[in-house]
């Protein structure tokens, strides 16, 4: 297990290249299992969790070859539907084959996820989906096991909406299913993320016939077969996110490209209310050096709203903020692990009711910190790089399930981060 060296206050300057968006690649991968062609996809991120993405394919009968950051797969048997517990305990994304092996092959077989540990995330709107579809779920030894019923899917008018709004894998899930269904599907209260319409502009391109998506309510025409698939995924906002926050939290001049500005309005819109200088220039970001930023109130609440995935990130700039900043978390209202680790580091956050409060200081400080999940690992190291003198975050495998090679490339901007083992 590694650890990251950090030894902050250094002025960061350059250009740094968002990769393929790892929520979009995860899904849209699993695509490939709802043809019998050959496909590729393009503009993958060198990750962890798509590497294990690809290996649940592999055990599903996919076989896989990479050249560069593409992944060209082909159908070798469709003998087994059993996505095992083994690869799917590490993500959560591993649940994304439920939908398209119900659709192409009539079953499935996938163990109940795993992934980071921000709070409870149940698959019950994916069962209830894909129930109205008319599959029969059943779910023992801790494997969801669905089966279509004689003469296939059928479409159907399904509501996906859940305690925290709607859900992204969900509405991945009964989107392929119903791709491939009987008749017509109307799903309302669908998630709206781009790294839906992703998928199903994916799948359009197969051949599917889905309008709506980036909307509460998506349409899908069943159709017989999908043909192969040759798609670049969408850049990834979380991570264009990450690295303002980073020329943000360290001052510095910084220039995002290959990114989505259009992705990422909320976003951009609550770094501009603490005084953030971003100019948009088609798909780069360009940050000024700024002063000490203003204190924010930032709510999560699904796309296109403020992110949950870039909560953890702007709560360690609110930790430098000039006066008191109010985060609500209403996503998952557990995901506030980071918060303790910022406060070894000097911070100043009470945290009741899903809301956080924090006090800026006017320094953290480096100290021996740990991760608790993917975006805690990164705000960590954001708070670690404004800080002054030395930090080491353990466990920093979590990281590596999102960002690619994130030190090195950090080094090219004028970090000092080494990742060595961790002191024993």
């Amino acid at each position: 297990m590694d650890t990251f060296r950090i030894l902050g206050g250094q002025r960061l300057a350059g250009r740094i290249a968002v990769n393929g968006a790892k929520n979009a690649a995860l899904p849209v991968l699993t695509t490939c299992l709802m043809t019998r062609q050959p496909c590729c996809f393009h503009g993958l991120p060198l990750l962890r969790d798509v590497q294990t993405q690809v290996k649940i394919l592999n055990t599903l009968g996919i076989e896989t070859r990479w050249q560069g950051r593409s992944v060209h797969t082909r159908l070798r048997d469709d003998y087994n539907s059993t996505a095992p517990y083994e690869l799917l305990k590490t993500m959560r994304a591993g649940v994304c084959v439920l939908g398209p092996l119900l659709a192409s092959r009539g079953q499935a077989r996938v163990s109940l996820p795993g992934g980071c540990v921000i709070g409870e995330r149940p698959i019950d709107l994916h069962l209830r989906g894909l129930e109205a579809l008319g599959a029969e779920i059943d779910i023992e030894h801790g494997y969801v096991q669905a089966t279509a019923p004689i003469g296939g899917l059928r479409g159907a008018e399904i509501y996906l909406g859940g305690t925290w709004g709607s859900s992204v894998t969900a509405t991945h899930n009964v989107m392929c299913a119903a791709a491939c269904a009987r008749g017509r599907t109307v799903i309302e209260c669908a998630a709206c993320e781009p790294e839906v319409v992703d998928v199903a502009n994916c799948l359009n391109a197969m051949g599917a016939r889905i309008s709506g998506a980036g909307s509460p309510r998506i349409i899908i025409d069943g159709v017989r077969r999908l043909t192969g698939a040759d798609w670049k995924v969408i850049p990834d906002r979380i991570e264009a996110a990450t690295f303002v926050v980073l020329a943000a939290i360290t001052r510095s001049a910084l220039t995002v490209t290959n990114c989505r500005p259009d992705h990422m309005l909320a976003f951009i819109h609550v770094m501009r209310q603490m005084g953030i200088d971003i100019t948009v220039r088609g798909r780069r970001l360009e940050v000024a050096p700024s002063k000490r930023p203003r204190a924010c109130e930032v709510v999560t609440l699904p796309y296109p709203a403020f992110p949950t995935d870039c909560q953890a990130q702007v709560m360690a700039l609110a930790c430098l903020a000039d006066g008191a900043s109010v985060i609500t978390e209403r996503i998952y209202p557990d995901r506030f692990m980071h918060a303790a680790e910022l406060k070894r580091m000097g911070a100043t956050i009470s945290i009741a009711n899903a809301q956080a409060v924090i006090q800026g200081v006017r320094n953290l400080e480096g100290a021996e910190i740990m991760a608790s999940d993917l975006r805690a690992s990164a705000a960590l190291v954001l708070a670690g790089l404004a800080a002054k003198g030395e930090t080491l975050l353990h466990r920093i495998y979590h990281i590596d399930r999102g960002y690619e090679r994130i030190e090195e490339r950090l080094r090219r901007l004028g970090a000092r981060i080494e990742r060595i083992p961790t002191p024993a």
